[in-house]
C-alpha cells in the first residue's frame, strides 16, 4: 500500500494487485466484466462480406516489395500491451477524420472499408481517441467493426477536447478525465476499455495535480471502466513517480527517426516490460518539414531494399526495442497494406547502423 504524493490527498492505492485480479467480473454472464465481445470473431468474418475496396494505383504495392500475409499467423510475433498480447503493427485511427483529425472523412465509405481490411488482415490494436473529430473516429470504428472481435484491444487516450474550429484545448481535470472516459464508452458501445491513455497536457515536474490526474485513472480502473491505464507525452520524471504507486500498461510518446527525445522514457520501459507506442512514427503527419520520408538515407535505403521510404522508417522503429508496438494511420487502404507489411521486414544491420545516424 503507497500513499501519492505527500501534501495531497491521501488515497492509498494497493500495487500489489496483478492486472488479472483487477479485472471486474460479472456473474450473471460469467465473462469478465467490459470484455469486446461480440457473435463474429476475427475468423468468423467471410471476406466477401467485408468490401475491403481495391487500391489506388498510387498506393498500389508493386510485385517487388514484401508480400503481406495474415499478421495473426506470423510465428512469434505478438508483443505484449499492458495485459494484453497484440500484434507489433496496429492501427492508428486519427487520420480517418478529417485534416488535423477535425470533421467529416472526406470518404466515408473507405473510412470504413479501411477499418475493416485492418482488423480482417490481423490488426488487433486500435488507438483512437473521442477527441479525433471529435467523437467521428470513434464513431466509424463501431460502424464499421461492432460487435467487435474478441481480441480486438481498442485504446483510447484522454486529457484533450476540441474547439469548434478544430484547435485542442486541454480537458485534463479529474472530473474531466472521467467524463471523457465515459464519453469514450458510449460512442463505442463498450462497457470497459481495454486501456485508456492519460494525454499529459501540461509541462512541469511530478506534482499534486499528477497525483490527482492518476488517482482519477486509478478510481476508473478500479470501478471496471477501463482494464488499465497508459500515459501520453510524459516525461521521464513522470513516469518513474507514476510507477510508484501503479501499474502502467503503455506509454505514447513521439518517437522515430527524427526524433529521439524519448529515448529515455523508452529504455526505462524497455527495462520495465512496459508496451513504448511511438506517436506520429513518420514525423508531422508523414508530410512536411518534419516527415522522415524524405530523408535523404532514408530514400537510399529504401531503394536497395526495394521497399518504400514508410516502411524503412516504420521498420526501423520497429526494431528499436522488443517491447515497440506501431499504429501507423492512414485512410488509403494501399498505405494500410504497406504498413501492415512492415512486421515481415526485418532490416539488414547496415541499414540500422546508417539510418541510426540520420
Amino acid at each position: 500500500m503507497y500513499r501519492f504524493f505527500d501534501g495531497c490527498r491521501q488515497r492509498l492505492v494497493d500495487t500489489s494487485v496483478g492486472y488479472a485480479a483487477r479485472r471486474p467480473h460479472d456473474s450473471a454472464t460469467g465473462r469478465d466484466r467490459g470484455s469486446i465481445t461480440g457473435p463474429v470473431t476475427r475468423r468468423g468474418i467471410p471476406s466477401q462480406s467485408i468490401d475491403r475496396g481495391a487500391p489506388d494505383d498510387e498506393n498500389s504495392v508493386s510485385k517487388s516489395r514484401p508480400a503481406l500475409t495474415d499478421q495473426s499467423n506470423v510465428a512469434g510475433a505478438r508483443r505484449a500491451l499492458g495485459p494484453f498480447s497484440v500484434a507489433p503493427v496496429g492501427f492508428g485511427a486519427m487520420r480517418l477524420a478529417g485534416p488535423n483529425a477535425f470533421g467529416q472523412p472526406g470518404d466515408r465509405v473507405r473510412a470504413l472499408a479501411v477499418l475493416r481490411e485492418a482488423v480482417y488482415s490481423g490488426v488487433d490494436h486500435i488507438d483512437t481517441a473521442q477527441f479525433y473529430g471529435p467523437e467521428i473516429v470513434n464513431e466509424l470504428i463501431r460502424d464499421a467493426l461492432y460487435p467487435y472481435p474478441d481480441d480486438l484491444v481498442l485504446v483510447s487516450k484522454v486529457g484533450a477536447r476540441r474547439d469548434r474550429h478544430g484547435g485542442f484545448l486541454i480537458d485534463d481535470q479529474p472530473k474531466q478525465l472521467r467524463c471523457s472516459i465515459e464519453e469514450n464508452l458510449r460512442a463505442l458501445g463498450v462497457g470497459t476499455l481495454p486501456i485508456v491513455n492519460l494525454r499529459i497536457m501540461r509541462a512541469g515536474e511530478p506534482d499534486c495535480f499528477f497525483d490527482d490526474q492518476l488517482e482519477a485513472m486509478v478510481t476508473a480502473r478500479d470501478d471496471g471502466l477501463v482494464k488499465s491505464f497508459g500515459l501520453s507525452n510524459v516525461t521521464l520524471a513522470r513516469l518513474l513517480h507514476a510507477l510508484r504507486f501503479t501499474d502502467v500498461a503503455c506509454v505514447q510518446n513521439a518517437f522515430h527517426l527524427g526524433n529521439r527525445h524519448s529515448q529515455p522514457q523508452l529504455e526505462e520501459c524497455t527495462r520495465r516490460k512496459i508496451a513504448f507506442v511511438p506517436s506520429s512514427p513518420l514525423g508531422s503527419d508523414g508530410s512536411g518539414l518534419g516527415s522522415v520520408l524524405g530523408q535523404r538515407e532514408v530514400v537510399r535505403q529504401a531503394a536497395r531494399l526495394r521497399i518504400t521510404p514508410a516502411q524503412v522508417a516504420l521498420a526501423w522503429t520497429l526494431q528499436a526495442s522488443p517491447n515497440v508496438l506501431l499504429i501507423p494511420g492512414t485512410s488509403s487502404l494501399g498505405h494500410l497494406r504497406q504498413n501492415l507489411a512492415v512486421s515481415e521486414i526485418h532490416l539488414d544491420s547496415e541499414a540500422v547502423r546508417r539510418l541510426s545516424l540520420v
